[in-house]
Parts: C-alpha cells; sequence; structure tokens
C-alpha cells in the first residue's frame, strides 16, 4: 500500500467542509460538465453526477481558481459520486476554498495530523 493511499484512507475521518461549489467535472474521454460539489476534503470530494461512471473511473474535477484535478470514483448513487484525488490537496488550498464556499464554520484539516 502506498503512503498516499494510506493518508487518504487516514483523512476520512478528517475535516469535510459541507458546500455547494459549482465546479466542472469530466470523465476520461468524455467531455465535462457542470455539477455542484457538495462536501470537499484534502483526500476527495463528493459531487451531484448523473452518470454511469463505476468505481475505478478515473475523471477530473475543476474547481474555482484552480486547474484540473486528477480523481477517481470511489463510489456512484446513481445521482452522486465520492471521488478521491490522485494527490492530496494543498492544506492552504483547502482551507481558502472552504474560507470562501464552505457553508459551516471552518476547522483546518492542519489540526487531523
Amino acid at each position: 500500500m502506498n503512503s498516499y493511499h494510506s493518508a487518504a484512507q487516514e483523512d476520512r475521518c478528517g475535516t469535510r467542509a459541507p458546500m455547494r461549489l459549482a465546479a466542472k467535472l469530466r470523465a476520461s474521454g468524455a467531455p465535462g460538465f457542470e455539477v455542484t460539489v457538495y462536501d470537499l476534503s484534502i483526500s476527495g470530494f463528493c459531487c451531484d453526477a448523473v452518470t454511469g461512471m463505476k468505481p475505478g473511473a478515473i475523471c477530473w474535477v475543476t474547481l474555482p481558481g484552480l486547474s484540473s484535478l486528477q480523481a477517481k470514483v470511489i463510489w456512484n448513487d446513481g445521482s452522486r459520486v465520492g471521488c478521491a484525488f490522485d494527490h492530496l490537496l494543498n492544506v492552504a488550498v483547502y482551507d481558502r476554498i472552504v474560507a470562501v464556499h464552505g457553508t459551516a464554520p471552518q476547522s483546518s484539516v492542519s489540526n487531523a495530523f
């Protein structure tokens, strides 16, 4: 098991910031489409996506002010997908997104380590 995989699993217990953030999601080999991100952590996100993307599928999400971030679909319930970033989101970037777009009081993930 590589270090990212271990860290990503550990971070599922960390801060997940609820929000309603307009973003763009693109499945590998397909055109992108608009989505709403409902929660974000340094290891992944959950967004609406009525799509057939199956767990394990590679995708890219574009959050406001950032270039596309590669992720992998972890689950799909038919109306939302949960995805894990290929590389952990920088804590400062995460804190900034939460400060601007979060819908609940912010709690920095740096305290989770």
